[in-house]
C-alpha cells in the first residue's frame, strides 16, 4: 500500500467529522479507532488484486478466532510505523488501541487454526475464502467469583466494526420446518502480507425475513412476530450455546445449517448468474469442512442441486468432489451425532438427502456394523462426512495415524487414497513478527527477512546462536516485565519479572490435564512448607483457560486450580518463590503477550489426545522449550527441534493402551504420600467446596467405573521429575541455547506450509 500521511490524516478527520462531528484532537478512543480502521479500507479497495478466474476455496468454519484486527492488517499492509507515526504527528498514539476487543468467534485452536490459514493463504496468493457467522456476542467473558469461572456476554461489536462491509445484495433466505430467516453476508478482507492480495471472510447475520408487520401490530398480535423474530436473530446470538439440553442442541443444529445454507446458496446463485454448469461445480470451487459442525454442508448442497433438477447420483458425484474434512479430535463425544428425529422435524428436506445416502452406502454390500451413517435413530456426522468427501485430513502425523489405525479405521480399510495428514501451523506475521517485534529484528538483523514468509529460513540462526543469546535473555526479561505489569494490572496477582514464567494457556479440557500441573504445584507447595523441597527456583505458574459454559468437571479444575493460587500466594514464606495466576479471559490479545514471554511452555495432554495443538508451536517460534508428552504436534517438535531440546515425560501412546488394561490409580497413590497430600487436599477441608465439585473432581480420578481416565497420577511422578530438572536447568547458557535451538527449528510449523499443502494435495488450486 502506497501510505500518504496528509491524505491519510484528512481521510481520518474527514471521517470523524461525518460520522462522530468531532476531530482529530476530541475524539475518543473507540472513534478515532473506527475512523482509522475504515480510512485504511477506504484507501486499499481500489487498488485489491483480485482472483477472478481461478478456483477457489471455500473454509466451512464454525469458529474464526481472528483476535485483534487492526495491529495485524496495518502491518501486512505495511503501514504499521506509517500510521502509528501519522497519528503521534497529531498527539494521538496507536497502541491506545491495545484495548480494543477481541474479535472472539473461536474457542480455541480450531478457530484461532482458521484464522491463520486465511492469512497465510493471502500472504501466498492463494483463493481461500473464509465462511462462518457472524456471532453478536463471542464465546463468552471470563471473570471469576469465589474461584468458580463465571460467563458474561462478549460485546465484540461495543467497539464497532470498521473491517467489515455488510453485503446486503447478497443476502440470501435459509428456511427451517418451522422458520425462515434473512441471511446477510459481512465481509472482511484479509489482507496477505505485502503482497496486495486480499481474500476474503464472509460471515453471515441471521435476521428477521419481515423485521415488522404493520397489519399484524394494528391487530394487536404484534407478539407473535416479536417471538418469530427472536427465533431469527438468537441463531447468531452467541458461540456454542450450551447444549446441555435438547433446546441447546436444536439451536446449535440451527446455527450450523444456518451457516452453509446460506454460504452454498450464495455460491450457487453466483455460478448460475455467471452461466457454470453447477454439475461442473468443482472446476470453479472446492470447500474444506473444518471438522464436524459443517458436515451438514454436504446433505444440503445435494437439495438445492435436486432443486435445481438434477438427480441424487448427480449430485452426490458433485459433493464427492468438493467436499473434504478436517478432523481435530479422536474422542468419540466430540464427533457430532444428532438425533435422527430432530434433523427431520427441523429439516426434513436435509434428513431426506441423509437418509438417501445411508440407503446408498447400504447398497453397496458392505458390512452394516462398520458401514453406516445412521444408527438406531442417530446420524453420525463424521461417517458421512467421511464417506462422501474426497479427501480426510488429520492434522498432525501422530493424529492422523490414529484416525487410520484405531478411530476411523474401518473407513480407512475401505478408502486409503482419502486419507491425508496435514500438520497444523501457525502465521509467523502474527506470532513473532507483531507479538514479538524485539526478537524479530535480532533475527532480521542475522539472516535478513526472507523468513517472513518462508519460515523454513529461520533455521539460518543456527551459527548465530551463541551471538544472540545475550541479547535474547534481554528481549524475554524486557517481555517478561511487560507481562508481570499486565497481569498485576487485570488479574492483581503481582509476579517478580525474575521468576521463571512456567506457562499452560489452552482451552480448559480434563484430557490437557491442567489437572496434572495443579496437583505439582501443591506438591512443590508442601514440599517447600516441610523442608523436603530445598532451594525451589522461583517460579510463577500460568493459567489461562475458559471451559465450556456445561462442562461442569472442567469448572471444577478452574476453582482447584484458583484455591491452589490463593493457598500459594497468600503465604508469604511460599510466595517469595512460588506464585500461581490464572489469567481471567483468556483470549488471542492475551496470547500475544504470554507467548513471547514465556519460559516453559506446557504441553502435558494424555499421548494419544491432543489432535496437534499451536499454542505449542506459538511458544517454540518464540524461544520456548517445551514441557509435554510425546502427543500432538509434539512429536513433530521434537523430530525438528530434538528430544534433547525439550523436556519429555509420561506414558506414550502404546504404553497408554497397556497400562489402561490393569490400571488402578489408588495403588499409585498408596505408594506416593507427597502425591496422596496433594490429592487430599481437594476433600479435607483445605479448600471451600461449596458445591461439592472438588469432591466430585478427587472421585473423578480415584474411583468410580473409569477412575483417572487421563492418567493423571500414572504420569504424576515422571511428570515432576522431569520439571523439577528444567526448572533447574533454567538460566545457564545450555537452557537459552535450546530455547533458541526451537526457534530454528520451527520452519514446518508456519501455517504457509499447511495451506500449500493443503492447495497441493486437496484444493488443487493456486497452481
Amino acid at each position: 500500500m502506497n501510505f500518504r500521511k496528509k491524505q491519510f490524516l484528512e481521510d481520518v478527520s474527514h471521517i470523524l467529522a461525518a460520522d462522530y462531528a468531532t476531530d482529530l484532537a476530541q475524539a475518543t478512543r473507540k472513534e478515532l479507532y473506527n475512523a482509522v480502521g475504515k480510512a485504511v479500507m477506504q484507501e486499499t479497495y481500489p487498488d485489491r488484486k483480485t482472483e477472478d478466474g481461478k478456483k477457489r476455496c471455500g473454509y466451512f468454519s464454525a469458529e474464526f478466532l481472528m483476535g485483534r484486527a487492526i495491529f495485524n492488517n496495518l502491518m501486512n499492509l505495511g503501514i504499521l510505523s506509517d500510521v502509528s507515526d501519522a497519528l503521534a504527528s497529531v498527539g494521538r498514539d496507536l497502541n491506545a488501541f491495545e484495548e480494543v476487543e477481541d474479535a472472539a468467534l473461536g474457542n480455541g485452536g480450531l478457530g484461532r487454526l482458521a484464522a491463520c490459514y486465511l492469512e497465510s493463504a493471502a500472504s501466498m496468493g492463494l483463493p481461500l475464502d473464509g465462511y462462518g457467522i457472524r456471532y453478536r456476542y463471542g464465546l463468552f467473558r471470563q471473570t471469576f467469583k469465589d474461584g468458580y469461572q463465571h460467563e458474561e456476554g462478549d460485546d465484540w461489536l461495543k467497539w464497532g466494526d470498521p473491517w467489515s462491509v455488510r453485503v446486503e445484495r447478497d443476502a440470501v433466505v435459509v428456511e427451517f420446518a418451522d422458520l425462515k430467516v434473512k441471511a446477510v453476508p459481512y465481509d472482511t478482507p484479509i489482507f496477505g502480507y505485502r503482497n496486495g492480495v486480499v481474500n476474503n471472510l464472509r460471515l453471515w447475520s441471521s435476521e428477521p425475513v419481515q423485521a415488522f408487520d404493520f397489519e399484524a401490530f394494528n391487530e394487536m398480535k404484534g407478539e407473535n412476530k416479536a417471538k418469530e423474530n427472536f427465533d431469527a436473530t438468537k441463531i447468531c446470538d452467541v458461540l456454542y450455546p450450551n447444549d446441555n439440553t435438547m433446546v441447546g442442541k436444536i439451536l446449535r443444529l440451527r446455527q450450523q445449517y444456518f451457516m452453509v445454507s446460506a454460504s452454498l446458496q450464495d455460491i450457487l446463485r453466483k455460478q448460475k448468474a455467471a452461466g457454470k454448469d453447477l454439475l461442473q461445480l468443482d472446476r470453479d470451487y472446492c470447500f474444506q469442512l473444518n471438522d464436524t459442525h459443517p458436515v451438514i454442508a454436504i446433505p444440503e448442497l445435494m437439495r438445492l442441486l435436486q432443486k435445481e433438477g438434477h438427480t441424487f447420483e448427480e449430485a452426490f458425484g458433485v459433493c464427492a468432489k468438493v467436499f473434504n474434512f478436517t478432523n481435530h479430535t479422536i474422542m468419540a463425544e466430540a464427533l457430532e451425532k444428532w438425533d435422527s428425529l430432530a434433523i427431520a422435524d427441523i429439516l426434513p428436506d436435509v434428513y431426506e438427502q441423509i437418509v438417501a445416502c445411508q440407503k446408498r452406502l447400504e447398497g453397496e454390500g458392505l458390512d452394516p456394523e462398520k458401514y453406516f451413517i445412521i444408527r438406531e435413530g442417530i446420524v453420525h456426522m463424521a461417517n458421512l462426512a467421511i464417506y462422501v468427501a474426497a479427501k480426510v485430513n488429520g492434522v498432525a502425523e501422530i493424529h492422523t495415524n490414529i484416525l487410520k489405525r484405531e478411530t476411523f479405521k474401518n473407513w480407512y480399510e475401505l478408502y486409503p487414497e482419502k486419507f491425508v495428514n496435514i500438520t497444523n501451523g501457525i502465521t509467523p506475521r502474527r506470532w513473532l513478527l507483531l507479538n514479538n517485534p524485539r526478537f524479530a529484528e535480532l533475527i532480521d538483523s542475522r539472516i535478513g527477512t526472507g523468513w517472513h514468509t518462508d519460515l523454513k529460513e529461520i533455521s539460518k540462526i543456527k551459527p548465530y546462536i551463541a551471538d544472540m543469546l545475550p541479547a535474547f535473555r534481554v528481549i524475554k526479561e524486557e517481555n517478561k516485565r511487560k507481562l508481570a505489569a499486565y497481569i498485576k494490572e487485570h488479574e492483581g496477582v503481582e509476579i517478580p519479572e525474575n521468576f521463571i514464567f512456567d506457562v499452560q494457556v489452552k482451552r480448559l479440557h480434563e484430557y490437557k490435564r491442567q489437572l496434572l500441573n495443579a496437583l505439582s504445584i501443591l506438591y512443590f507447595y508442601y514440599g517447600i512448607k516441610d523442608g523436603s523441597i530445598r532451594d525451589f527456583p522461583p517460579t510463577a505458574f500460568i493459567f489461562g483457560a475458559k471451559a465450556a459454559p456445561g462442562y461442569y468437571m472442567a469448572k471444577a479444575i478452574i476453582k482447584f486450580i484458583n484455591e491452589v493460587a490463593n493457598l500459594v500466594n497468600s503465604d508469604e514464606e511460599v510466595s517469595a518463590v512460588m506464585r500461581v495466576v490464572f489469567v481471567q479471559n483468556y483470549n488471542v490479545s492475551y496470547a500475544e503477550k504470554i507467548v513471547c514471554a514465556a519460559d516453559v511452555s506446557e504441553q502435558i495432554s494424555m499421548a494419544g489426545m491432543e489432535a496437534s495443538g499451536t499454542s505449542n508451536m506459538k511458544f517454540m517460534l518464540n524461544g520456548t522449550v517445551t514441557l509435554g508428552t510425546m502427543d500432538g504436534a509434539n512429536v513433530e517438535i521434537c523430530e525438528e527441534a530434538g528430544a534433547e531440546n525439550e523436556y519429555i515425560f509420561g506414558a506414550t501412546v502404546e504404553e497408554v493402551a497397556t497400562v489402561r488394561r490393569f490400571y488402578w490409580p489408588l495403588e499409585i497413590v498408596g505408594q506416593d504420600p507427597s502425591l496422596k497430600r496433594a490429592l487430599d487436599a481437594m476433600i479435607d477441608g483445605t479448600f471451600p467446596d461449596e458445591t461439592g465439585s472438588l469432591k466430585k473432581l478427587y472421585e473423578s480420578l480415584t474411583t468410580g467405573h473409569s477412575p483417572d481416565r487421563y492418567l493423571v497420577l500414572l504420569d504424576f511422578a515422571d511428570y515432576v521429575r522431569v520439571k523439577e530438572e528444567l526448572l533447574r536447568d533454567y538460566g545457564s547458557d545450555e537452557f537459552w541455547t535450546k530455547c533458541l535451538l526451537n526457534t530454528a527449528a520451527a520452519g514446518k510449523f508456519s501455517s504457509d506450509r499447511s495451506v500449500k499443502e493443503y492447495a497441493d494435495l486437496i484444493w488443487h488450486i493456486g497452481c
